[in-house]
């Protein structure tokens, strides 16, 4: 049965159960896309050790990529706010999009019109079938929270967006907020 209030621009903040999963531990993801085939989003808070220089050889600027998710990762997906530089961007809310043209993409970071600010990098997305993000947050690994970062997004602090919201909900939730990455490992 779906979740009534579940929209594009959400975000998806992992729930303690989930911990020591290798994709979603953790993790808050992005709702970049929502319709009647499936979903998908992009992990916010989960920076890799690479920059776009290092994969795109058009860019100098050494701007981080992030793990988006376990889907294709070996393809690099973008998160903007400059729909007006970067045309056939995917509108996600009022403030975001995603993708779009990627000579207008190459263009606006080489003459800088597009700044570190404006833009997030991704290899890979998370996706769910039809069904499949319904049934998770059914079972509780989810748990569908309002984007009020939206303008914020792509700020480097939302890597400890997944603490904050644990201690935002509070009790057992706060509890979890320092746990270690992998709590078997204690």
């Amino acid at each position: 049965m779906p979740f009534q209030n579940l929209n594009k621009g959400n975000l998806l903040i992992a729930e303690p159960s989930l911990m020591g999963d290798s994709s979603f531990s953790k993790s808050v993801v992005l709702l970049a896309d929502l319709n009647e085939n499936g979903s998908v989003g992009f992990i916010l808070n989960k920076p890799l050790k690479l920059f776009l220089n290092d994969l795109v050889e058009e860019i100098d600027m050494p701007l981080p990529i992030y793990k988006g998710g376990p889907v294709e990762q070996d393809s690099l997906y973008f998160v903007h706010k400059v729909p007006e530089i970067i045309s056939n961007s995917i509108q996600i809310d009022d403030d975001l999009y995603w993708g779009g043209d990627y000579n207008d993409l190459v263009e606006g970071i080489n003459s800088q019109t597009i700044k570190a600010k404006d833009i997030r990098f991704f290899l890979g997305y998370s996706g769910w079938t039809k069904d499949q993000l319904y049934n998770e947050i059914d079972e509780r690994s989810w748990i569908v929270s309002l984007n009020e970062h939206s303008d914020r997004i792509i700020n480097p602090e939302i890597n400890q967006l997944w603490k904050k919201k644990m201690i935002q909900l509070g009790g057992d939730y706060a509890i979890w907020s320092n746990a270690p990455e992998d709590p078997h490992l204690n």
